[in-house]
């Protein structure tokens, strides 16, 4: 039986990835589909990217890009690190590389390259890092970064009357656009919630690997998830972003 598995934030977490994929079964029958950040937070970052370029040589994957996807991209081809990024946990990503040769380097960089902006299937499910605020939805969105920086698609959700249906003359046209919509990026810590979050028709896949929390996948069909353990006990020497 081939499933579809999206997963969330993974944050230089390449423990807790190894763990998620053993825990969900995963054979290359699989299809996965990651939502991005997988660099910058713990000190694996440059690992994971060089496991899912032979990963997926195999494996039928989807990589959507992220924030932190973008300035590791940047820094890859510009050797510049803004501090903004070094404090967000792109110091560790860069710490990750040291030992890195430039061929190997570029062949990371290519692959930021060919990370997907946002992914939409033959259900209408849309998987994006974070949001779009263009009621026509992200193809139509003015600002690109919105699709890796958005939170007010995910606040809108948190915010809703649970009653509002489809239907209803109040609920978001923007969700309407799409059967189902999964994000990362806004950790459901911030809720009080360590696992994948449903609001209206938002799953929010971002369990805080990142922080405290735990990296989880999903089975888009049956909603039935695995999560790692707690990143801070995985990485017992290290401490995670601020």
């Amino acid at each position: 039986m081939s499933r579809t598995l999206v997963i969330g934030d993974i944050h230089g977490g390449f423990k807790a990835l190894k763990q998620v994929l053993e825990r969900a079964e995963v054979t290359q029958n699989d299809q996965l589909i990651f939502l991005g950040d997988y660099v910058d937070g713990w000190s694996e970052s440059s690992q994971i990217i060089q496991f899912l370029i032979e990963f997926s040589e195999n494996q039928d994957c989807i990589f959507i890009k992220g924030n932190h996807d973008t300035w590791c991209e940047d820094w890859l081809v510009s050797g510049l690190a803004p501090d903004l990024w070094l404090f967000n946990g792109g110091q560790k990503t860069v710490e990750s590389y040291a030992h890195y040769s430039l061929e190997k380097k570029l062949a990371h960089f290519e692959f930021f390259q060919k990370m997907k902006s946002y992914y939409v299937d033959d259900q209408n499910r849309l998987f994006i890092h974070a949001g779009y605020a263009s009621m026509h939805g992200p193809e139509k969105e003015v600002y690109s970064s919105n699709y890796r920086w958005d939170r007010t698609l995910w606040e809108t959700a948190v915010a809703m009357d649970k009653k509002l249906t489809r239907n209803s003359e109040l609920y978001p046209k923007r969700f309407l656009l799409y059967n189902e919509i999964f994000i990362g990026h806004t950790p459901t810590l911030d809720i009080g919630i360590t696992t994948p979050a449903h609001k209206a028709n938002i799953w929010n896949m971002d369990t805080g690997a990142a922080y405290t929390g735990a990296l989880s996948i999903m089975d888009i069909n049956t909603k039935e998830f695995w999560q790692s353990d707690p990143l801070p006990s995985l990485y017992a020497n290290e401490k995670g972003r601020n």
